[in-house]
């Protein structure tokens, strides 16, 4: 494949430094999926790209993609740059969930225009939002990371099975999740998996079920999200054998 040009709408998950002046870019595009890109120049105090190239920054960017790994950044204009979330630490905690939580589910050059939607509206619902969760200081049992990560594992093909026992069929009663079996189970079928209330499994199904914007005021107990964060966890780990850092960071 040769050398070509290409303009992508994207989100920045991760930038590290490189060499003196440049920086690697992890983005997440609506029409390429996840790349690696890098940017020239871009720490250099009159660098053109100025700072929309910063973790969470929503951009049109434009790419050169030619035979290597990473493609380069020619020019990028900065639709929003929710910037904001970095000046308050439970909003950037829960944010930084989201950008790892796309960064370990979606491969290189694998478009999910569903996904990028989402974690966009993620983004603008969390930089409007202004106040945390009420319920308490932990941002990863903030109801719109759980409802984030949710969806992505949905959209991802990791959907667990929810209405009835995901090894025999049996409608109920749930109590417990198997991450091996794809979802909750029966007692008969629970050994050796998570223990799950019921609220726990309606919970899920309202953050599965109701857009981005109506997870806050869903009303999930802290025990039935408690819940849900370690069934999402156990999924991460039996179906893409990791753990979120900033999951792991508690």
């Amino acid at each position: 494949m040769g050398s070509r040009a290409q303009q992508a709408e994207a989100v920045v998950l991760r930038s590290l430094r490189f060499g003196e002046a440049d920086r690697i870019l992890h983005l997440f595009t609506k029409e390429l999926g996840r790349v690696g890109a890098i940017a020239k120049g871009a720490r250099k105090t009159r660098s053109r790209f100025g700072a929309r190239l910063e973790p969470f920054s929503h951009v049109e960017i434009q790419l050169h993609v030619g035979r290597g790994e990473l493609a380069t950044v020619t020019g990028v204009d900065l639709v929003r740059s929710h910037q904001a979330l970095a000046a308050d630490p439970y909003r950037l905690a829960v944010g930084s969930i989201g950008l790892e939580a796309v960064l370990k589910l979606f491969i290189d050059h694998d478009p999910s225009p569903r996904a990028f939607h989402a974690l966009v509206r993620f983004l603008d619902l969390l930089d409007d939002g202004g106040q945390p969760d009420p319920s308490g200081p932990d941002p990863a049992l903030d109801p719109l990371a759980l409802s984030l990560q949710l969806k992505l594992l949905w959209l991802a093909g990791y959907l667990p099975h929810l209405s009835s026992c995901a090894a025999c069929g049996r409608e109920g009663p749930l109590t417990a999740f198997s991450a091996r079996a794809g979802g909750a189970v029966c007692a008969a079928c629970g050994e050796g998996a998570l223990p799950a209330s019921a609220a726990a499994f309606l919970g899920m199904r309202a953050l599965l079920e109701q857009p981005l914007a109506g997870a806050r005021p869903a009303g999930l107990g802290a025990s039935a999200r408690r819940e849900t964060l370690a069934i999402v966890e156990a999924v991460y780990a039996e179906h893409g054998g990791f753990r979120l850092r900033t999951l792991a960071r508690r």
